[in-house]
């Protein structure tokens, strides 16, 4: 199937590949297959360095591969520490539950709200 794009009131026909670069000239986005957004990242000196540290881990893996790879380990760090707070946050709920039945005493509610005014 040809897929007609149109940017800047240039037209152009990809052959067959739908989601690409709409346009199949330039040197950076010639038939790029994704219609996923593209995020432009600058390299501080502090990604850099975790760059370089996660280049010793994985060489072999350009820039642009490993800052997926720790975007996605950041992202499971995170989504662990996030569980293990709510895990905690439940147990200690399930310690306590309970833990103050018949304190108060019988019919307690009925009396409290009796004083209150009407």
């Amino acid at each position: 199937m040809d897929v007609t794009r149109s940017v800047s009131g240039v037209s152009a026909v990809i052959d067959g590949l739908e989601g690409v670069a709409p346009l199949p000239q330039g040197a950076t986005l010639t038939r790029v297959p994704t219609t996923r957004p593209r995020i432009m990242v600058t390299e501080t000196d502090e990604l850099a360095a975790a760059l370089n540290s996660a280049a010793s881990r994985y060489p072999g893996l350009t820039r642009a591969q490993l800052l997926t790879r720790l975007a996605l380990e950041g992202q499971g760090v995170a989504q662990r520490a996030q569980e293990d707070r709510r895990r905690q946050r439940l147990d200690a709920l399930r310690k306590h539950s309970g833990a103050l039945t018949g304190a108060y005493g019988e019919h307690y509610l009925e009396r409290l709200r009796q004083e209150w005014p009407a």
